[in-house]
């Protein structure tokens, strides 16, 4: 089992654009009992209500949504290049049809608290939600946002309290 150091968020050396944009990430909700992870490439980092957080976005036909919304904690797990290939699957595959974990072969791992990340993974937020909001048609100021989507599929915003981060070691 790899080893994990735990850090504060101000000792994340990270880019935090090159973690969601570049590198990509697994958001994991659930239990031991079940869950599901999808990847995360539109997301980021930073300080909101005095507390570091994270935000992602779900769109709300997502197997993924389900487990985030029955769930006050999450993760959000990001991996060397070696694993682009897993995050591709979990990206295009649907958590009812297919069995990621088995497809992809990476190892689940509980917190104390029971949870979900991966083993694998070289980052790992684990994050309590704070805040959710859809976003909307209405609240779209430029067509940049517009053209990202094709009818009724605005994302969920999620904004998370960071409340550890563990780092390979």
């Amino acid at each position: 089992m790899k080893q994990f150091k735990e850090i504060t968020p101000y000792q994340l050396e990270a880019n935090p654009f090159a973690l969601f944009n570049k590198d990509w990430g697994l958001v994991t909700a659930g239990d031991k009992e079940s869950f599901n992870t999808m990847t995360v490439s539109w997301g980021g980092v930073g300080i909101l209500w005095n507390k570091p957080v994270a935000f992602t976005f779900i769109r709300p036909q997502r197997y993924t949504i389900k487990f985030t919304e029955a769930r006050e904690y999450s993760s959000i797990c990001f991996f060397e290049e070696d694993f682009r290939a897993a995050l591709r699957l979990c990206g295009s595959k649907s958590g009812r049809e297919v069995d990621k974990v088995k497809e992809t072969g990476l190892t689940p791992a509980f917190t104390d608290e029971g949870v979900p990340y991966f083993e694998e993974a070289k980052l790992v937020l684990i994050c309590k939600k704070l805040y959710a909001q859809d976003f909307n048609e209405q609240s779209a100021l430029d067509d940049l946002v517009r053209k990202n989507y094709s009818g009724d599929d605005y994302h969920r915003m999620y904004i998370s309290e960071i409340v550890r981060i563990l780092r390979a070691e």
